[in-house]
This record gives structure tokens, C-alpha cells and sequence, in this order.
């Protein structure tokens, strides 16, 4: 450490969650167990999530410290300040809606935000506020305060509430932002994408293509980040590692499968309907249960969009790295549920081994062999090889990620030591 700032060559970093403040979470999303679960992740850099809210504000000025890197810091972890708002408004003869994550580089000018916002609208409502503004006057709004505040679309292609939702978005940045469109430097690829996928919208060639999680709860934070590689860690270097693409200082993103997102294929989940996007067209896009439309989901709108054949890779692309988290892939390995007492001790016995989760589902196929056995060395390597079963999430519905068929489920592969617990 020199000068209260770390001298990093890779930084992880989740720059998206939400804390106890918002709706649907978690009361473990506040600073003690956040912290605990970055350094079980080996997470660098943590998102506050929900600055804007009044009590969830008071307890980050309170109990973390503030750098003179532009980040807080709590029980060793390193926090840049960061929400996520929602605006609904119409626009173009439709009602929009559309969800933007904003990071800020200290606290005295995340406070100059919620002022701003204040007046648009209740800030205690939930984490993650609500404006009938548009997305054009957000980004007037905040960038007002400061040109160093960044404005991301958050999980850019979700039906309901995103920048090319099918249900509410826009077809180009420009739609949504107007003159403002030259202030986006990344959009967040959400689950149900990933970057290949916008790789085929040459619209995005210029922005950054960050990852995730958006958790609700402590154990999912990391399950999609950002590896950035910084001279230093502060909030300057982060902010021009976003910035300027040209300068290559995101090294790739951990990615979910995007058949795992809940919006990757199109669907009715109440009528238990599932439809790839050459299927929906089929039937007209009506679901044949209850004769609805069906919800179109992320496949079938980047098909929409896109300009370029899949497999289409940009000379500039940033590489990414597909992963399963490791309860899933011990679950896989065991045969037992992902949340069993038996897999939870595997998996910190293996943490505590490798030193974070990341590093256990990047370590050598010999040492997980030797530490965990045969059966987890091999699902790992899988995974890291694409070779799974994917069944594509739909219209609010998980997808799940298969390493193990029947077959293979009813057959011990050296579980040497996944057996003993």
C-alpha cells in the first residue's frame, strides 16, 4: 500500500448489487456480510448498491471509510458507491421503461445526486427508485453534478425493464439518450446475454461490455464480474478503464451461461412454454396454452437487432469466460441440492483450501483432482469447455446448466474425497 492506495496489476470487481434498502433482498446485503462474501468470492472491488436511499446512505457514511481513492472500504474490501434507478416514461408513442446503473466517486457527490433526485420523486420507497423521467434527463441530471458520475443501461437486454427490452426499450442508444448517447461507455450485458451475443450489434463496437451479478443476496454476489487490470485501484483509474476501450484495461468478464439468465428464450412460465426463437416464429409468437402473446426474451431480440451472423467476433472484443458458480457445480459433482449442508461444507472446505471461489474454479485440473477429487476436477473442466447441457431460461424462469447426464449421475468418477462428505 502506498498512500492509502493499493498497487494492483487485476482487480475482480461486481460493480452492480443491491442492499437491504431495496425490495425482495436479502437483510444480509449490508456491509459486514457483504464483505465477508466478496473475500469467500475474491471479489476486489464490491458495488454499494442503492446509494440513493436516504438510511442505506447514512450506514455507508457511518460505518465505512472513505478513501482518498474514491472508494469506501469495510472489512477490507473496497466499495464504490454505485444504484441503480428506474425511469418509466413514454416516449415515441410508448410507455418505456428502463433501468440505468449510475457509480459516483465520492460520498459528497453521490449526496449532490440524491438531492437532485429527491426532487424527482421519493427516495425511500426502495433501493432501487422509481422517476417518470426520461432516460435523456437522468443523464442531465446526474452528469451535472459531475462528468466523472457513470451512467451504465443495466442488464441491457431484460424484456421489461431495460435499454433494448422487448417489451419497453429502444432499438439504439441513440433512441434512448439522444445527445447524452456519447456519455454511455459500457452497457451491462445482463444474464440472459453475453458478449457474443452483442457482438452481433456493431452499434456496441465503441462501448464496454461489463458483467454483474445485480444480487439480492450475499451469496450471489460474483456470479458474473469484471476482471479490470489498473495501475492503482482508485476510482479515476476505474473510471477511464471504463471509458476508454481503446486502452484494453478490461481483460475479459466472468459470465454466466446466458441459457441460465431467466429471460434467454421466449416463453409463458405460467403456461409452462418455452419456445426458441425460430419456434416462436413458428406459431406467430402466441402462446398455444392460453393463446397470448408470448414473452420474447433476450435470443430473440439481439436476432432482431443484429447486424452481424452469429459467431461475428469485433477485432476489439474484450474475451470472456463462461462459468457455473461452485454450489452448482458440487451439486452436480455430489448429487445433492446446491443449498445441503453437505455440498455448503464441501464448498468452504475447498474455499478455504484454494482461497476464494474464483480461484477454485480457475485452479489445475491435478489440484482439484488431489483436493477435491476426480468427479469436481472433471465437472470444472466442463465447464470450463463448454461441455454442458443447457436448458435456456424463460419469462422469469431460471435456466439450469446440466455437467452430468443420468447415466453419468448413477457412476462414482473418483469421488475420493466428495464421497466423505
Amino acid at each position: 500500500m502506498l498512500g492509502g492506495v493499493w498497487f494492483v496489476a487485476k482487480i475482480v470487481a461486481d460493480l452492480h448489487i443491491h442492499s437491504k434498502s431495496s425490495r425482495a433482498t436479502s437483510s444480509g446485503m449490508e456491509l459486514e456480510t457483504l464483505s465477508r462474501w466478496a473475500r469467500i468470492k475474491g471479489i476486489d472491488l464490491l458495488g454499494t448498491g442503492d446509494f440513493s436511499h436516504p438510511r442505506w446512505f447514512s450506514e455507508l457514511q457511518e460505518k465505512a471509510i472513505e478513501s482518498d481513492s474514491g472508494f469506501l472500504q469495510y472489512g477490507g474490501v473496497n466499495f464504490v458507491l454505485s444504484c441503480e434507478v428506474s425511469c418509466v416514461y413514454p416516449q415515441g408513442g410508448r410507455l418505456r421503461r428502463i433501468h440505468l446503473l449510475l457509480l459516483s466517486p465520492s460520498l459528497e457527490i453521490a449526496q449532490q445526486i440524491n438531492e437532485r433526485l429527491a426532487r424527482k420523486g421519493s427516495l425511500l420507497a426502495d433501493g432501487r427508485p422509481t422517476f417518470g423521467i426520461s432516460a435523456i434527463e437522468l443523464c442531465e441530471l446526474v452528469l451535472g453534478v459531475s462528468e466523472k458520475n457513470l451512467i451504465i443501461p443495466a442488464h441491457a437486454w431484460t424484456p421489461w425493464f431495460s435499454l433494448f427490452g422487448s417489451q419497453s426499450g429502444f432499438d439504439s442508444l441513440k433512441e434512448a439518450f439522444g445527445e447524452y448517447e456519447k456519455d454511455i461507455y459500457a452497457i451491462e450485458t445482463g444474464l440472459s446475454s453475453d458478449p457474443a451475443m452483442n457482438w452481433r450489434l456493431s452499434q456496441l463496437d465503441r462501448l464496454q461490455l461489463v458483467s454483474n451479478s445485480d444480487s439480492h443476496s450475499p451469496e450471489k454476489i460474483g456470479r458474473e464480474a469484471n476482471v479490470f487490470e489498473l495501475d492503482r485501484l482508485t476510482y479515476g483509474e476505474l473510471y477511464e478503464a471504463i471509458r476508454y476501450k481503446e486502452k484494453g484495461r478490461l481483460k475479459c468478464t466472468y459470465e454466466f451461461y446466458p441459457e441460465e439468465g431467466k429471460y434467454h428464450f421466449d416463453g409463458h412460465r405460467a403456461c409452462k412454454v418455452s419456445m426458441s426463437p425460430q419456434q416462436r416464429k413458428s406459431c406467430g409468437g402466441i402462446c398455444p396454452v392460453c393463446k397470448k402473446p408470448l414473452t420474447v426474451g433476450v435470443l430473440s431480440r439481439v436476432e432482431e437487432l443484429a447486424d452481424r451472423p452469429e459467431g461475428f467476433v469485433p477485432k476489439n472484443a474484450v474475451p470472456y469466460e463462461s462459468l457455473v458458480p461452485l454450489k452448482e457445480v458440487l451439486s452436480e459433482a455430489m448429487g445433492s441440492q446446491a443449498g445441503s449442508k453437505k455440498v455448503e461444507a464441501e464448498y468452504f472446505r475447498l474455499v478455504k483450501a484454494f482461497g476464494n471461489e474464483f480461484a477454485v474454479l480457475h485452479a489445475p485440473y491435478e489440484k482439484l483432482k488431489q483436493t477435491g477429487g476426480e468427479r469436481l476436477a472433471e465437472a470444472i473442466r466442463r465447464v470450463e469447455r463448454g461441455k454442458v447441457k443447457k436448458v435456456a431460461g424463460y419469462d422469469g424462469e431460471y435456466g439450469r446448466i446440466i455437467i452430468f447426464d443420468e447415466g453419468e449421475k448413477g457412476r462414482a468418477v473418483g469421488q475420493s474425497t466428495l464421497g466423505e462428505f
